[in-house]
């Protein structure tokens, strides 16, 4: 069997490409197809595959500012030649699933999430003034094309990161999906047995969605010490409003991240992911988050209730918040603090287990067994 993986593109190693390294692990002889490649942007498992690109990769300087090619997206997934391949695995969150599937063959989509520019993530991405109003045809022109490309006859069975995506397909596609979360690497981060520093951790992006601005009002107002790891586009200008008990240390290696997680008293994480590594990577060092309550944080962080939560207070991992606004997340760590004793770090540290490698390849075998076991799909 000859099996196909489609990303979208491979310019960096983020959450996506994570996925995507298990799923090479998984499909070693497989061969990769992308819209756009930067070579040595990935780690050394993706890079080592036989990687197939469209043609915009082949644009100068594209790497830039490939985000400005949207509108050429579809026409080039479109040109990826699948050609005699039996099984099609995309990792998608744009249009890496609308790729034409040869006949016969059988195509998984792993949704990250639907297309973000064009349905659940345009406010973030296109603002809502005079922007918006120029790219409306575009958005509606895609919206189409990608409702079109996401009928049985181009992907047999939708899997879903997160509860949360799964019912993004459903309000976008018209499917079903089953939930399969991604593989988070938590052996490579472990508790500290001494009891944690006195100060909180943000792990930014810089972006609109990140919602560092709100964090640092939040912490202005309770005048407790925040780390704020990470870089991104508005990184000066979130510094330069910063309270002074905040502390910006950019970007840090992967063991200086699992010192961190391990240090602080709990994760702030005030963003609405697809499903989110980082709130996970923090309860794998036994630690609490304090989460805004939607997105992958439902899944991924079990929320502390003074009514008990269903298995009592002791199996809780974090505190969820219900408003993206300062004054709500300010509440909710002077919740936690009320109830810090309650999170026992052996218990949130075995929580986050369930989300490891090793379960992620047993349930992704499974799905891709179910799809192959489907009716064929007719020429």
């Amino acid at each position: 069997m000859r099996v196909a993986l489609v990303h979208d593109w491979l310019t960096g190693m983020r959450g996506g490409e994570r996925v995507l390294e298990e799923l090479c692990g998984l499909y070693p002889e497989a061969d990769l197809f992308t819209l756009i490649h930067v070579p040595g942007s990935t780690s050394a498992r993706i890079e080592s595959r036989s990687i197939h690109t469209s043609f915009l990769s082949r644009v100068p300087g594209i790497h830039r500012h490939y985000r400005a090619w949207l509108p050429l997206f579809p026409a080039a997934a479109l040109q990826l030649d699948l050609s005699g391949y039996d099984l099609i695995i995309s990792c998608s969150h744009a249009v890496a699933k609308s790729v034409r599937v040869p006949p016969g063959a059988k195509h998984l989509s792993y949704c990250l999430t639907p297309m973000r520019y064009v349905w659940d993530g345009r406010d973030a991405y296109l603002g809502t003034g005079l922007r918006r109003a120029l790219t409306t045809p575009l958005v509606a022109w895609l919206r189409r094309f990608d409702t079109r490309t996401s009928g049985p006859d181009r992907v047999q069975r939708f899997v879903a990161i997160s509860s949360a995506v799964r019912d993004r397909i459903t309000r976008s596609y018209g499917r079903d999906a089953t939930v399969v979360h991604p593989p988070v690497a938590t052996d490579r981060i472990q508790p500290d047995a001494s009891p944690p520093d006195d100060f909180y951790l943000l792990v930014g992006g810089f972006v609109p969605y990140k919602q560092e601005a709100l964090a640092l009002v939040a912490f202005r107002k309770l005048d407790r010490r925040l780390v704020v790891v990470g870089d991104g586009p508005g990184r000066a200008a979130a510094q330069a409003q910063a309270p002074p008990q905040a502390e910006f240390v950019g970007r840090v290696s992967d063991a200086e991240l699992a010192r961190l997680y391990a240090r602080c008293r709990a994760l702030i994480y005030p963003q609405e992911e697809d499903f989110g590594l980082v709130a996970v990577e923090a309860q794998a060092a036994g630690r609490p988050v304090i989460a805004f309550g939607r997105g992958g944080a439902v899944d991924s962080v079990r929320p502390y209730r003074d009514d008990r939560t269903e298995e009592g207070p002791g199996d809780a991992t974090g505190i969820w918040f219900d408003r993206q606004d300062p004054d709500a997340l300010a509440a909710a760590v002077a919740r936690f603090e009320e109830h810090e004793a309650v999170f026992d770090p052996v218990r949130i540290r075995a929580w986050a287990e369930r989300f490891s490698p090793d379960r992620f390849r047993r349930a992704f075998q499974a799905e891709v067994d179910a799809v192959l076991g489907s009716p064929p799909t007719r020429p």
